[in-house]
This record gives C-alpha cells, structure tokens and sequence, in this order.
C-alpha cells in the first residue's frame, strides 16, 4: 500500500472542528500568559476558566456561520484561508459582546482582543496549509505507474490541469511549453516553462516526457492544426483537455484527458444557440420525432428532453433502435414523459395512431433514406420514403392541428446530382406548399451538410479502415464537403422550430467546405500514424450521384440573416403547388406498381435542375496516390 492510498482523502469533519476550537482555546491562553509574562506579573487561571467556555461558544459559532466546515482541507486554497480571516474578525467581535455583557471585560488585556484575530488566524491557517502541501508532496511522488507530462500552454487551463494531474495521482506534470514572451522561464505551481509549442519534440526528449497534453481552449482550428503538427512531429502519444461545453453537458469531467476529436479541427467555431428562446418555446410541450432511433433523430430527442419537453413521442421503424433510445431516455431523464411508437411514418394508420394518442406541439420529421450511391438504384424506395412519407407526415400534422413541422433536409437538395437530393428538394417543396395552403400548423425546413460520426458517414468509415492499417478510400482528391456535428445539427434544427416563421429553409453559416482528402490525412495523424507510410490513401473515382462540391443555396435562393447570427433563412422559389401534389399523386400510384421510370419522369418534373451525373462502370478505378507534403493540401 502506497502513502496515497493510505491517506483520507479529507480529515473527519469532527476532528476539524476539535482542532479549530483547540486551536482557539489555546490562542487565548497563550497570549494571556505571553501578556502577563511580559509584564513579569502572574496571572491568577482561575479567572480565566468561566470566560474561557463564553469564548469557545461565541468563536465556534462565528466558525459555524462563516461557513468554515464547507471547505476540505486536501484543497485549502485562497477563499478558505479568507473565511478564516472573516471567522477570526468576527470571532473577536463576537467575544468582546459576550464578555462585555458577562463582566464588563473585567481583568481582560486590551492588546489579547488586538493580538487574538491574528494569532487566531495563523493557528487555523498554517495547519490547513501545511497538510494540502504534504498531500501534493505525496500525490505527486513519481512512481513507477506514474506518466511523465508535458503540458503545452501554460495559462488558467494549464493550470487547473496541473491541479487535476496531480491529484490523479496517474500523471507527473514535468513543466510547460508556451509561446507567450513574457512566460518563458516562468514557474507555474513550482513547474517552469520550458520554452515554445514547436520545441515540443526537443523539450519532452530532455525531461523525458512521455504524453503531450493540449491545454489552450482558446485555439481555433488553424492553430489546433499547428499543435496537432507540433505533437505528431514529436513521435509522442497526446491528449487535450475537455471543451467547457462537453463539460457542463456532462460529456467529459474536469482534468479528464480525452483524445483530440476530428471536430477540433474543423475550420468553423461552433455555433451557439439561443438557448433562452429553444427553453422558452419548448417547456411543457409534447413532441414527436420520426426515425427517433437515427443519428439526428436520437440526439434531438435528448435535446428535446434535455431542455424543458414534457413528453416525447418515437416514431421509429427499427425495433433494436426504438428500444434502445427508449431505455436511454427513459434512464437519463426519469422526469420525461417518454412514449414508443414501432412502425414506418410513411404507413398513414401508424402516424395516424401516434400523432391520436400523444396530440404533439411539434413534430421533428428525421426519418429519410440518405446514402447518396445506394439510392441511385434504390429510386423507388428514396421517393417512397423521402417523398411519400414527408407528404403523409406533413398533410395529417394539418389534421391533427401540430403547431409545428419541422423538415430535415440536406445540402445535397441544391442543384440535385442524384436521387436523395432530388427527393429532398421535392420534399422541401411540400413543406413549402403546405404551409401556404395551410392555416395553424407552421412548416419550416433545416439544411445542413454532412453530419460527423452519424450512422454510415464517412468519419465512422474512415476510422474503421484505419483501424484495419488502410487503405482509406476517399472518392477525388479535389472532393469537399461541408461538415457539422450531431449536437450542432439537432441545435440549429431546435433553433428553427423556436422561430417564428413560415415556410422558411434554415441554414448554418457552415464555413469552409472541407476537403475530403484533408480530413482523411488528420484522421490518420489523429490515429497516431503517418499518411502514406502506415496507412496509404486510395482514390477510388467519384460514386454514382456523388459532386465534386456541395453548395447550401440556389443561385435564385436570396438568404437573409436571421435573429441568430450563424443562421440563415432562404427566400422561398417559386413552386407549382398543382403540379406539385398532382404528381405526388402519380409517384404514388407508381409506387405502388414500382414502376421506376416514371418515378424518374416525375423526379425530373418537379426539379428540373435534377441532373445526375453519368458514371460509366469500371472493373477497378482505385488509385494510390503519393501523399503530398503537408503544405500541399490547401484548404477549399
């Protein structure tokens, strides 16, 4: 058993309070005696019994009020050692009432009253921070299962990390790098700074450091990508601190070490929402979500209860997916009412029977076929589902008098190159139709780009084929797109629902397009290897309906800034509203007869824009590649 292990991790609250009052009693005493010593006098202790007891009774109240038992000695810091001083003050004048009502302060030295405070406050002090000192001592003993740290920053997040290391007892921070001037050759908690970020490599070898940690919250992507050089340059292992928002949404714990994640190099801050109107629109209300078991449709749903819903609806048609947000939700937040619906939301009967029983405020429509290849020879079931079933769930949220219907759709429903985007854009037209043909129910539509991490992109791909030593496969080497997160998507979607307008498409000011190949390079890099030497990068030709570039508008769409600054709203297009549900009409009789050429005739009717690109078949199209040098890939 080691010294860490065998020490509490705070004193027993009792004995704390024994020793302040001890410490009291003896403080009294003594600067009685010292005062009478100095005068050569002797002083009769009998006097002093009586008053002593009024004193410990008023001085452990003034420790009781001050709140000096709130605080753990293991973490005496600055505020303790002032609640002391507070308690201390206090205390004296506490003491000088009692005793004046007792005895007229009869046989009491004016200079004890003076000098008490003081020495009270050095006797309550100095233990205090003396066992935080000798429990660092202990917590920060190198051991053999101790790592050695070198901490890349060296402000307040740097120095909270130092506090967590340590008491971890799992790290030994070993010192600090950062490129501020006026830090170099500082000291931090006893630990200097060594030198500057881009001498990491030579720095972590001469302390032998064994993990580079990031500690700069401030970085925006460009410079996250510089420290990202910097570490993998160094051959070492590396870690960065948590975000305060993963933080207070209870995703990571202070001190906790967590890998660098693609979304911190993104070249877009993220964007924050108005929390203030999504809680104001959303509390107490009831909402659905179809494909509430997807990547979106899940994160919503959390969202939704996370921020004030009062009941839930899961309209899903996976059943092991159904279940498992259900119990999810049903664990995190007990107080939710949370409601499970198993069927398809293009069935009119099933979203008949849910939007009957739960009479939603909103309803988010997240369930879509979205993967671009498969679709192209999937037409039938695209426009079934992505067509077909935003009509049904559209036209009986009407019925059923929802107040809102918010529509998920894509960047790839601008200019469509294949089958998912041509089927979003028609369902982005009938949200559009809808809402002017009908009164009560609100029809909003949010686009946005690809979706980190969700089921079937390209990040989950990517990490699995790096994970099996390569290759990763990306389309072009000129391919981008734009990028969000989950969290970020279902809160520009939250957004939209808690505005006030009609017919309106949302869309986030994303930023720069990402360059495929570029995102593939970090990935690789995050995985601690190198791009072509340990895993190699394969261009394969673009798929069928896949563009080199997506875009978020039409040429025609004029946008226009909204009350949030990263959002934006497209005028509404012109639209043949009889054309429009004449031929959903006939997509439907097609359906039902799968007659995919005259779903195709019908696509390329109401989108005229719809061009797909021909891809001629080929036995084997995948290239490799030499990787270019890192200052060869520009950003798009």
């Amino acid at each position: 058993m080691n010294a860490r292990s065998s020490l509490p991790l705070s004193l027993p609250r009792a004995a704390i309070v024994f020793h302040d009052l001890f410490m009291a009693a003896l403080c009294w005493q003594a600067l009685h005696a010292l005062r009478y010593a100095a005068r050569s006098e002797v002083y009769d202790w009998t006097q002093l019994t009586p008053t002593l007891g009024i004193v410990l009774a008023a001085q452990g109240l003034v420790f009781w009020r001050v709140g000096l038992y709130r605080g753990v000695w293991r973490f005496a810091s600055v505020p303790d050692i002032w609640n002391i001083i507070k308690a201390a003050g206090f205390g004296v004048v506490a003491i000088t009432l009692c005793l004046t009502v007792y005895n007229r302060l009869e046989n009491l030295p004016r200079a004890v009253l003076v000098l008490y405070p003081i020495a009270l406050a050095v006797m309550l002090g100095m233990p205090r921070l003396l066992y935080r000192v000798w429990k660092d001592y202990h917590l920060s003993r190198s051991t053999a299962t101790q790592q050695r740290v070198l901490i890349l920053g060296a402000g307040q997040a740097a120095e909270a990390l130092v506090r967590d290391l340590r008491r971890s007892g799992a790290y030994q921070p070993v010192g600090f790098l950062d490129d501020a001037p006026h830090l170099q050759g500082s000291y931090l908690h006893g630990m200097p700074v060594l030198g500057r970020l881009d001498e990491a490599a030579m720095v972590a070898k001469e302390v032998a450091a064994g993990m580079l940690v990031i500690a700069i919250p401030s970085l925006d992507a460009a410079g996250m990508q510089r420290v990202l050089g910097i570490c993998e340059h160094s051959g070492l292992p590396f870690r960065t601190v948590p975000r305060l928002t993963d933080v207070l949404e209870g995703k990571a714990m202070p001190g906790e070490l967590k890998e660098v994640a693609i979304e911190d190099l993104l070249n877009r801050k993220p964007v924050t929402p108005d929390w203030a109107m999504i809680r104001g629109w959303l509390d107490g209300r009831t909402v659905m979500v179809t494909g509430a078991g997807g990547s979106i449709g899940s994160e919503l749903c959390r969202q939704c209860a996370r921020h004030g819903a009062r009941k839930i609806v899961l309209l899903e048609i996976s059943e092991l997916a159904l279940l498992t947000i259900h119990g999810e939700l049903q664990r995190a937040f007990p107080e939710v009412e949370v409601e499970a619906v198993l069927g398809d939301c293009g069935d009119p009967a099933v979203t008949r029977h849910a939007l009957a029983r739960a009479t939603p405020d909103a309803v988010f429509h997240a369930a879509a076929y979205k993967q671009v290849p498969l679709l192209e020879s999937q037409l039938r079931e695209a426009v079934r589902n992505n067509v077909l079933a935003t009509h049904t769930v559209a036209e009986l949220c009407r019925e059923y008098k929802v107040g809102t219907f918010v529509l998920i759709s894509t960047d790839k429903a601008v200019d469509p190159a294949n089958v998912l985007g041509a089927s979003k854009r028609i369902a982005e037209m009938i949200a559009q139709s809808l809402d002017e043909r009908v009164e009560g129910t609100r029809y909003v539509t949010v686009r946005f780009g690809n979706v980190l991490d969700s089921a079937g992109s390209v990040v989950p791909l990517f990490r699995e084929q790096i994970r099996r030593g390569g290759p990763v496969t990306v389309t072009d080497p000129e391919v981008t797109r734009y990028f969000m997160t989950i969290p970020e998507a279902c809160q520009l979607i939250m957004q939209a629902a808690a505005s006030g307008s009609h017919a309106a498409i949302y869309t986030l000011d994303m930023g720069d397009p990402v360059p495929i190949r570029l995102l593939a390079e970090q990935m690789i890099r995050l995985a601690g290897k190198q791009p072509g030497r340990d895993v190699d990068i394969v261009y394969t030709g673009l798929r069928p309906g896949e563009k080199l570039h997506e875009t978020l508008f039409y040429s025609d769409e004029h946008y226009r800034p909204t009350s949030h600054p990263k959002i934006l709203e497209a005028g509404a297009r012109n639209c043949p509203v009889d054309l429009l549900f004449q031929e959903v009409d006939h997509m439907r009789a097609a359906v039902s007869r799968y007659d995919e050429n005259a779903l195709r005739q019908a696509l390329q009717m109401l989108v005229p824009e719809f061009a797909p690109r021909p891809v001629a078949p080929q036995e084997n199209t995948a290239t490799v590649v030499p990787f270019p040098p890192r200052e060869a890939v520009r950003t798009r």
